[in-house]
């Protein structure tokens, strides 16, 4: 697992798009990830209520998806997106941290299942939801 671990914190780090939003990997583990990022300006997407932009939660929470099915014990390695349907349920608290959960619940010979919740501050209020299909490599 630890091999997984490290294999999946790699991938976060290499790619350009997590660096430049700021994503950070806070936890991983046997088909679960938590990723969060961090309040910035440049993310706007409406200057007006300085929130963060769809575009920057929807590329957090595929990412976060991803790691979760690079870490399952039954995933031999990378993955790709098939298909991630993103439901925004609210605006995310503009100054506020954004941290998105995912966990692949089911795994078959070509494909994980993943679901994932962002959220804000307000935990009893999720900014996002998501559940997707992910392709599984190396079987």
């Amino acid at each position: 697992m630890q091999d997984k671990t490290k294999l999946a914190r790699q991938f976060i780090e290499a790619i350009p798009h997590a660096k430049a939003l700021g994503l950070e990997l806070t936890y991983i583990g046997a088909g679960e990830a938590e990723i969060s990022m961090p309040y910035n300006e440049d993310l706007i997407g409406d200057p007006r209520t300085g929130v963060i932009h769809g575009g920057a939660v929807s590329a957090m929470m595929d990412t976060c998806c991803g790691a979760a099915v690079m870490s399952h014990p039954s995933a031999p390695g990378g993955t790709a997106t098939i298909d991630l349907r993103i439901d925004y349920m609210r605006a995310a608290t503009p100054g506020q941290r954004i941290t998105t959960r995912a966990t692949c619940y089911h795994i078959t010979r070509n494909v994980a299942f993943v679901r994932a919740t962002a959220m804000d501050d307000d935990q009893d209020r999720p900014v996002a939801t998501a559940s997707g299909s992910f392709t599984v490599e190396g079987k």
